[in-house]
């Protein structure tokens, strides 16, 4: 069966629930932004992000030396070798692309499980290189999170494992674009990925423009993730 690329009669019932969940997912995000119940989903955006360095690093041939998830929403990759100028947009453009990945797989239960499966076996992966306790307290928490959800899907008439990643991937793609903003065009931080990348490329480009230019990136992610989830659905 060929995709229907074009979106021909759309939208079917699927399609509608996708992209009402979607809107509604983006309207919690939005709404409760600034409160302790988004925290843990904040960190593990964080976490995507630095995870997202690190495997820039190692597929680079570079050697990762630790990873750091602070409880104020910050991050460090400690890296040595590897492509300087590959490893630091992979933070901000990696964690767009896992978000729009998770939204993906959120359109089908099995690749909801393998999403969540594979999320699962990540974060015990980044206990081994995790080099503070707010880290690995990060990975056995959503360990023990997805893994009762899971049990409830399997067991249970609670058939909540899709949206749980359908959420992830939403709030995933929402913070990268947001992070990009308030670190590269509304505060400078002058330590950010975008300075630092600024600085080590020949390009006539500053911080901020590299951080207008990720942002664009990282909401075309999102907005792919919106398309081609509903060919997926048509």
């Amino acid at each position: 069966m060929r995709p229907n690329w074009e979106l021909r009669n759309c939208c079917n019932h699927e399609q509608v629930v996708f992209l009402v969940t979607v809107s509604v997912c983006a309207v919690v995000i939005l709404a409760l932004w600034r409160t302790v119940l988004l925290r843990p989903f904040k960190l593990v955006t964080v976490f995507l992000h630095e995870a997202s360095h690190a495997i820039a690093c190692k597929l680079t041939c570079g050697h990762v030396e630790g990873i750091q998830v602070h409880a104020d929403e910050g991050g460090t990759t400690q890296t040595r070798g590897g492509i300087y100028w590959l490893i630091l947009p992979a933070g901000y453009l990696g964690s767009s692309f896992w978000g729009m990945v998770l939204i993906l797989a959120s359109t089908n239960l099995l690749t909801a499980r393998i999403a969540a499966g594979c999320f699962i076996a990540a974060l015990l992966v980044m206990l081994l290189v995790a080099k503070n306790w707010t880290l690995r307290g990060l990975c056995i928490g959503f360990v023990i999170f997805l893994g009762v959800v899971w049990v409830l899907q399997e067991t249970t008439k609670l058939h909540i494992l899709r949206y749980i990643i359908l959420f992830i991937g939403v709030m995933n793609s929402l913070f990268s674009v947001y992070d990009i903003y308030d670190d590269l065009i509304s505060r400078r931080v002058h330590s950010s990925d975008a300075e630092k990348f600024a600085e080590a490329c020949p390009c006539p480009c500053n911080g901020a423009g590299w951080g207008f230019i990720w942002g664009v990136i990282s909401f075309l992610f999102l907005c792919g993730a919106m398309y081609l989830g509903l060919v997926i659905l048509s």
